[in-house]
């Protein structure tokens, strides 16, 4: 995830190319969490003042479950525990064992997304650390589908490369370099939706977001519930991207080299808390008072919408697509996942430290680096 917001518009001609793809994988229903692994630790990624729990504490402590009445899946921050001053509040972060390689395309549907002062949510995809070795990210790349902080008025899009990828053929107005090697953003894209994040994309009846990683680019779309094409109802088994009208973003292979950045993705869903982003008070301030952690973090109260509720997560591949199918115990840890160093996955921006040291003081989290 980026740790910058920026406001932008954008305009982007492109020609259409008919891209078919079959369906590979399906998460949904009462086996939706059966295939993915919950990172069990601190944040030690963007420095959130969340716990990110395992399986056994989300199942008993209803963080990760499956509704019974609508076959959708909660995901959600703890709101009924009063943290205790210098400690963290329990959340999730999980990711798909499953990885999806170019030629894929990923579905999400969503009827509730988290949000709320403090909250930082993300909908996301990243190359793992077996894959990346001994490389570190941003190597392997990072595309953020979704992701959002505190009561901004919309959700916002990411990459994350090495060097060799940028946004063509845009008015953005700030840093268009994807390249997050040396602590740089990436390139940040403001949806224009409103109805993208907050109360304004439950109350429109939730949405469906679309990443198509091809050959010929990245291309994520976002449909409201009321604008969402017949092609992408749950019951297709295959879809042609090019039905679906213009993407809401493009990143056009062009000037952003996908087949040499970008290595297969394991799907991502997380919420920290304050952090490099949410936390940080230029970006805090903007929608919120008071100050992060102490008026937030300690109280459940300020949680009750701090969850993603998700219909399905439905993967379509092209035949030559590389899908890696996890073993039946499967050992994936998504980049920066390491509760020892900190290798920045999910925004930490690039930086590769020593971690002397991990402690929550005053409600900040203080790390010491080499």
């Amino acid at each position: 995830m980026s740790s910058s917001f920026f406001v932008c518009a954008l305009l982007y001609v492109l020609p259409v190319v008919i891209a078919q793809y079959n369906l590979v994988k399906e998460y949904a229903g009462q086996g939706f969490l059966d295939d993915w692994t919950f990172y069990g630790g601190i944040d030690n990624l963007t420095w959130g003042n969340a716990t990110f729990v395992d399986a056994t504490t989300a199942a008993t402590k209803k963080l990760a479950y499956v509704d019974a009445t609508t076959n959708h899946t909660i995901l959600r921050v703890d709101n009924s525990t009063k943290v205790a001053p210098g400690t963290t509040r329990n959340s999730i972060r999980i990711n798909s064992n499953d990885l999806y390689g170019v030629g894929s395309v990923w579905v999400a549907d969503f009827l509730h997304v988290p949000f709320g002062c403090s909250v930082w949510g993300a909908f996301w995809s990243t190359a793992t650390t077996a894959e990346l070795a001994p490389a570190v990210w941003p190597a392997g790349g990072e595309i953020d589908t979704f992701e959002a902080f505190n009561l901004e008025k919309s959700s916002q899009f990411t990459l994350h490369t090495e060097p060799g990828c940028s946004i063509a053929n845009s008015l953005l107005a700030n840093n268009t370099n994807c390249d997050s090697s040396t602590g740089g953003p990436g390139c940040t894209v403001t949806n224009a939706d409103p109805r993208s994040y907050g109360s304004a994309f439950s109350q429109a009846g939730g949405g469906i977001f679309v990443t198509e990683f091809a050959s010929n680019g990245i291309n994520i779309w976002f449909f409201s519930r009321s604008d969402v094409p017949s092609g992408l109802s749950g019951s297709t088994n295959s879809f042609d991207t090019s039905t679906l009208g213009k993407p809401t973003i493009v990143y056009p292979a062009t000037s952003c080299a996908v087949d040499s950045l970008f290595k297969p993705q394991s799907l991502v869903f997380d919420i920290t808390l304050c952090g490099r982003t949410s936390g940080n008070p230029a970006i805090f301030n903007r929608t919120c008072s008071g100050t992060c952690y102490s008026d937030y973090v300690l109280d459940p109260s300020k949680y009750s919408d701090a969850y993603f509720e998700v219909a399905s997560v439905r993967v379509f591949s092209q035949p030559n697509a590389t899908v890696v199918t996890a073993s039946s115990s499967p050992s994936i840890s998504v980049a920066g996942s390491s509760p020892t160093s900190v290798q920045a996955g999910s925004g930490a921006y690039g930086l590769t430290a020593s971690l002397l040291s991990w402690s929550i003081a005053g409600g900040l989290a203080v790390i010491a680096v080499l």
